[in-house]
């Protein structure tokens, strides 16, 4: 492969971006728009790989004849959340006004997948390439489903680094909480709610959520501050007249990387009375040393760092990553989401800057 226009290719990808916001592609349901992805590189003459929803593809002409050779994984995910009732717009017709392309998916993270894909073509055209890139974009993600990038993992082979693209601004998140999700219940006994007996469990649940709402966690993280929790689902009773014996709530909490998840999990089963049972906790908190080589070469081009309050794929992955992608996180999952058209073309350019002349 000779190497490639890189003007044609940011026209490339404004056009695949519409195509992809023309093909819906809710979590789950990803199929379609993941075959105008895979034809897309398919015309570059990339093999592409599948498994579910997920299709990856790599380079073949990087250097093979250095010895270990290190692999950079590009990876974003095509999946979105369903639309809510306040689009001005249809969110599965992609709109065009002057900078602005609106449509679902397309700032979360439509325009990051295009950019990488973009910057993945054009990095393999070079001859020698030092790295070997695996482009991977991927399902459930917005979901945290099963059969998403965790499912392909182990058929990547090694990695020694991952940049996953979620919007930031083309700014550097080196951090990012976890997420658990804890499912509670506290016990009572039924009675009739006129007469003085039964134990109340929507009681015993009230003390336990007014405990954890003044709460606090005492490790604060330079990058992502303290661990917060929030109850987030409350469901108690059967009727008005009886004595409700169990009563449901539903703890959220975003970790840092100074408390594992067992300690988490324990620090609130110590201190409630209801049964505390957790229903996610492999969502991890994310970290990379500041000093890693990649993290110092977005700061020589100009990129700022920061930790990220939201979580990503970023947290499935066990080797060093950074998240760093087109568009404002600020807009994912509202109506009428949107992308700038500059905000792709510059994305292309970062990433290129970013990679090209890296080295570990």
């Amino acid at each position: 492969m000779s190497i490639v226009n890189l003007q044609v290719l940011k026209k490339e990808a404004i056009q695949l971006l519409i195509q992809l916001i023309n093909t819906p592609s809710l979590s789950k349901k990803e199929n379609k728009v993941s075959f105008c992805i895979e034809d897309y590189l398919s015309r570059y003459g990339f093999h592409i790989k599948r498994k579910f929803n997920n299709i990856w593809t790599e380079n073949t002409n990087y250097n093979t004849n250095k010895k270990n050779t290190r692999t950079i994984l590009l990876n974003s995910h095509h999946d979105t959340v369903t639309p809510g009732k306040n689009w001005k717009t249809d969110p599965f017709t992609a709109i065009k006004k002057e900078d602005k392309l609106i449509g679902l998916g397309s700032n979360d993270a439509g325009g990051s997948v295009v950019s990488l894909i973009s910057t993945f073509i054009y990095l393999s055209s070079f001859y020698r390439f030092p790295y070997r890139l695996v482009l991977a974009i991927t399902a459930e993600e917005e979901i945290s489903g099963p059969l998403g990038v965790k499912s392909i993992l182990p058929e990547l082979g090694w990695i020694d680094l991952g940049i996953v693209g979620e919007p930031t601004n083309m700014q550097v998140a080196i951090a990012e909480k976890g997420l658990m999700v804890l499912d509670c219940i506290a016990e009572g006994k039924t009675g009739h709610s006129a007469r003085d007996i039964g134990i109340n469990a929507i009681y015993i649940a009230t003390k336990d959520i007014e405990f954890l709402r003044k709460f606090q966690f005492n490790r604060k993280s330079k990058l992502l501050g303290f661990p917060t929790l929030t109850v987030t689902q409350i469901q108690g009773g059967i009727q008005h007249n009886v004595i409700p014996d169990s009563c449901f709530f539903v703890i959220d909490i975003r970790t840092n990387e100074l408390y594992s998840n067992e300690e988490l999990i324990e620090i609130i089963q110590k201190n409630l009375h209801s049964k505390v049972k957790p229903r996610s906790s492999h969502s991890n908190s994310s970290f990379i040393n500041p000093m890693h080589p990649i993290v110092l070469k977005a700061k020589l081009i100009g990129r700022k760092t920061y930790g990220s309050p939201t979580l990503s794929d970023q947290s499935l992955m066990p080797f060093p990553t950074i998240k760093m992608g087109v568009g404002d996180s600020g807009r994912s999952h509202t109506p009428n989401e949107y992308i700038l058209i500059s905000e792709i073309i510059d994305g292309i350019d970062i990433y290129i800057r970013l990679l090209n002349d890296f080295h570990f």
